[in-house]
C-alpha cells in the first residue's frame, strides 16, 4: 500500500471507529429517555433559575393552591410560596452536593484502589480493610454519623456521602488495577524506568477509565438519593434554601389536601436517581471494551 493510500486509509477508519462508539450510547429507547431526563435535570438546575420569575421564598396569602391555579402552573405551598419556582431553584443544590460528593468519592475511591491493586501485598491488605471496615457500616448511618459529628449543612452532608460512597468505587479500581498490573504494557514501563506515579497515572488509569466512569455516574445517582434522603430528616440543606427533600417532609403533612406537594419533589427525585442508574449501565456497556457486543 502506498503512503497516499495509507494516508487516505488511516483517516477514514478512525471516522468508521468514532461512529460506532457514537451508536453505542443511548442504544436503546430506555437508554435514550434515561439520557434525555438526566440532561433535562442538569439544564434545570443550570439555567431555570434564570428562566423562573418568582421567589422560590416568597410568601403569599395564596395558600395550598391546587395545580393549574393562575399564575402558579404547580401551585402553591402552604406558606403561599410558589412551588414551581421552589422546584427549579432545588434542583440546584440538590445536583450540586451529588456532584462535590461523588467527586470526592472518586478522588477518596479510586486513589486507594489503584494504590491497593499496583503495591499488592500488605498495602493492598491494609487498604481493602480500611474499605471492608467502612462498607460495615450501612451507608446512611455513617453519612448520619459524620453530619452531626460536624453541623448540617452542604460540607458536611458532601463529606459524609463521599466518605460512605468513596469504599465501593475503591473495589472496582483495585479489581481492575490488579488485572491490568499484570499486563505486558506495564512490565514495559517498570523496564524502562518509569516511577510508580507516572505508570498508575499515565499507563493504568486510562486503561480503567470506561468502567470507573461507569460507576462514577452512577454513584452520582445515588449521591442523590442520599443528599435527598438527608434532607428530609433534617440533617442535609437547611431552609429557608428550596429542596427536594426538605420539600417532601414539610408537604407531608397536607399529603390527603394537596398531595402534589409531596408528589412533585418525590417524583423528581426518585425519576433522576432511576435515570442515573440507567444512563451508568449505558455508559459501562458502551466504555467497557469486554462488554457484550
Amino acid at each position: 500500500m502506498s503512503e497516499l493510500a495509507l494516508r487516505r486509509w488511516v483517516p477514514s477508519a478512525g471516522r468508521l471507529r468514532a461512529g460506532y462508539r457514537r451508536r453505542r450510547v443511548a442504544r436503546s429507547w430506555l437508554a435514550t429517555v434515561s439520557w434525555t431526563v438526566v440532561l433535562a435535570f442538569v439544564l434545570t438546575a443550570a439555567f431555570g433559575p434564570l428562566l423562573v420569575s418568582a421567589d422560590p421564598n416568597r410568601q403569599t396569602p395564596d395558600a395550598l393552591l391546587p395545580l393549574g391555579a393562575p399564575g402558579h402552573l404547580l401551585g402553591t405551598d402552604d406558606l403561599g410560596r410558589d412551588l414551581l419556582a421552589r422546584m427549579v431553584y432545588g434542583a440546584r443544590p440538590l445536583l450540586l452536593v451529588a456532584l462535590l460528593a461523588t467527586a470526592l468519592a472518586a478522588v477518596l475511591g479510586i486513589t486507594v484502589g489503584l494504590v491497593a491493586g499496583f503495591a499488592g501485598r500488605w498495602t493492598e491488605w491494609l487498604l481493602m480493610r480500611l474499605m471492608d471496615l467502612a462498607l460495615a457500616f450501612p451507608s446512611m448511618l455513617l453519612i448520619v454519623l459524620v453530619v452531626v459529628a460536624t453541623a448540617p449543612g452542604v460540607s458536611s452532608l458532601v463529606v459524609g456521602i463521599g466518605i460512605s460512597l468513596a469504599p465501593g468505587l475503591a473495589r472496582l479500581a483495585r479489581a481492575l488495577t490488579a488485572r491490568e498490573a499484570r499486563r505486558d504494557y506495564v512490565l514495559a514501563a517498570r523496564l524502562g524506568g518509569t516511577s510508580t506515579p507516572r505508570i498508575l497515572v499515565q499507563e493504568v488509569l486510562p486503561n480503567i477509565a470506561g468502567p470507573l466512569v461507569a460507576q462514577t455516574v452512577m454513584t452520582l445517582s445515588v449521591a442523590a438519593g442520599f443528599g435527598a434522603g438527608l434532607s428530609y430528616l433534617g440533617l442535609g440543606i437547611q431552609p429557608p434554601t428550596p429542596d427536594w427533600g426538605y420539600m417532601v417532609q414539610a408537604g407531608q403533612e397536607f399529603l390527603y389536601l394537596a398531595p402534589h406537594l409531596v408528589l412533585l419533589p418525590a417524583g423528581a427525585t426518585l425519576l433522576f436517581v432511576v435515570a442515573g442508574n440507567f444512563v451508568g449501565d449505558d455508559l459501562r456497556d458502551a466504555l467497557d471494551p469486554r462488554a457484550a457486543r
